[in-house]
């Protein structure tokens, strides 16, 4: 079993939690990255010797049109948003082949002193709706002095949900996706797992065959700079958190002149390969899972064990509960007829893992599942994590994840015999989720675009300063990411949160909000080395 190629943090319990989790679940990383890496060139020191070079800091003439776009602004959304669409070229290096259409979205800065620009936000994914992310969050959610100075805004990026979004299985394919077995047992098990895999890549290929090759993070950074101008900006003010770390980064490492103030929470680290990304963010899994299983069992509803259980143990429990529904998948009520087994299970588990606000929730769905036959509570938190409403339909999250991974970097495998080989490196790093986070790195295996990326350094010489935050027991993008990234970037300040859950602005902890919310507001970035718990 296991979660097939995700993305994201993203949708929380407690009232006030709600929108955090739904912000947690709009904001993963490459999450359960669709896994894709190759060899890169490397030094002797395992360093990855190339790194993003900066484009031209004159715009070529032939884009100057989309750089002097003027959007027609129309209300939309919830009170006070506005949207519109612009274009860019859907090839950068033939602008002249066709265009990509992009829609935005603002909240004009609400105070009276003069606002300093737009503050562009990402949620990550790759997948997530950042005009989501905006309306349902960020423009509302960020504290009230950050948005008395600044105008909101978001651009979905190319391909994902109102931007051309990639479009590959329907409603009921993807059901049948999202439930293949990802731990095969047998040969059997592995060939539907493979045949799994390559219907949705050539779905992919014959719904969206226009764009697949066109939805790199480098696209949609130079995308992102036709926004900054369009806007109205002279530099990008952004906040991305997971994927959108990553992003952000591409920006800065393209239009290292054109940062303004920076903030990339849970870092991804753009050296890596895709085997590496997939290896570490099974380690981040596993991490987490060991602070939930440590909470869980000093609590008088946990179903896993009591005081006194290990955390291995309480492993082995949950472990011996997967083999079951493996086995013997249990109701769930729901109106199409799905049943809670193994690989919905696993995902509605994961989905939990990122935010610690979930964990109560967690209990409750384990609790009822093992002990009542009712798999309803694990089966709505990994719709939740799947972006599936209750008439069937999904975002377009898992398409775009896989189209952009697939395209940033080839696969961690070349085939089920190299996932097979490193079943047991997985599941030393995590004997809860290695076996199925290995599995589930072989979807661009199969994808009908060869990749276009590697694995590279970004530097961004001469940008103002980057603030890169780090979460030590972040389960989607680990500390060392973030710790990685911000050696890479020639102007970053690494910001520490010591503590659970995936990112850490507007978590809760006053000490990491006080210190981006200073470095918005006044430009002053955090001193170096600032722990925050």
């Amino acid at each position: 079993m296991h979660t097939r190629p995700s993305p994201r943090p993203t949708r929380g319990i407690r009232p006030r939690t709600t929108a955090r989790l739904t912000a947690t679940l709009l904001a993963s990383a490459t999450l359960l990255v669709s896994a894709c890496s190759g060899s890169p060139a490397t030094s002797a020191g395992g360093t990855v010797d190339a790194a993003l070079a900066a484009l031209p800091r004159s715009t070529p003439s032939a884009l100057t049109p989309y750089y002097s776009q003027r959007p027609r602004w129309r209300s939309c959304g919830a009170p006070g948003f506005q949207c519109a669409t612009i274009k860019a070229p859907l090839d950068y290096a033939k602008p002249g082949s066709g265009d990509v259409r992009l829609a935005v979205a603002r909240k004009k800065a609400t105070g009276k002193a003069k606002p300093l620009g737009s503050l562009l936000v990402n949620p990550g994914g790759p997948g997530g709706s950042a005009i989501d992310f905006l309306q349902q969050y960020a423009g509302v959610g960020y504290p009230a002095d950050v948005r008395a100075r600044y105008d909101m805004a978001a651009v979905d990026p190319r391909g994902v949900a109102r931007s051309e979004p990639v479009e590959c299985l329907d409603g009921r394919q993807m059901d049948a996706y999202t439930q293949t077995d990802v731990t095969p047992d047998d040969q059997r098990e592995q060939n539907a797992l493979v045949a799994a895999d390559k219907k949705f890549a050539e779905s992919c290929g014959t719904h969206s065959a226009r764009l697949l090759r066109h939805v790199s993070t480098v696209e949609a950074a130079r995308d992102m700079d036709i926004v900054r101008a369009v806007l109205g900006d002279r530099k990008l003010n952004y906040v991305g958190a997971s994927y959108g770390t990553f992003l952000g980064a591409t920006y800065a490492g393209l239009f290292p002149e054109r940062v303004g103030r920076m903030v990339l929470d849970g870092a991804l680290d753009p050296a890596l390969d895709a085997r590496e990304l997939n290896l570490d963010q099974t380690a981040g899994f596993e991490t987490a899972f060991q602070a939930f299983a440590k909470d869980c069992v000093q609590r008088s509803d946990c179903p896993l064990g009591g005081k006194g259980t290990t955390p291995a143990q309480v492993g082995d429990h949950l472990k011996a509960f997967f083999r079951k529904l493996d086995a013997h998948p249990i109701p769930t009520g729901d109106a199409d007829g799905r049943k809670l087994g193994e690989a919905l299970a696993t995902t509605g588990v994961i989905a939990a893992m990122y935010d610690e606000g979930a964990w109560q929730r967690l209990r409750q769905a384990l609790a009822s599942a093992m002990h009542e036959n009712d798999g309803a509570g694990l089966l709505a938190l990994a719709d939740s994590y799947y972006e599936r409403d209750a008439s069937g339909r999904y975002s377009n999250l898992m398409m775009a994840n896989a189209a952009v991974n697939c395209l940033d970097l080839p696969p961690a495998f070349t085939g089920p015999e190299q996932a097979e080989k490193a079943l047991p490196e997985f599941e030393k790093t995590s004997p809860v989720f290695g076996e199925g986070l290995a599995w589930a790195a072989l979807n661009c295996t199969y994808w009908p675009v060869k990749a276009m990326g590697e694995p590279h350094r970004i530097e961004a010489k001469g940008s103002a300063p980057i603030v890169v935050v780090g979460t030590t027991r972040d389960p989607a993008t680990p500390y060392r990411w973030a710790q990685s990234l911000a050696r890479q970037l020639s102007s970053a300040r690494l910001l520490t949160y010591v503590g659970d859950g995936h990112t850490a602005y507007g978590r809760g902890s006053t000490c990491i909000d006080g210190a981006i919310n200073t470095y918005l507001l006044r430009g002053t970035p955090p001193s170096a080395g600032k722990r925050c718990s």
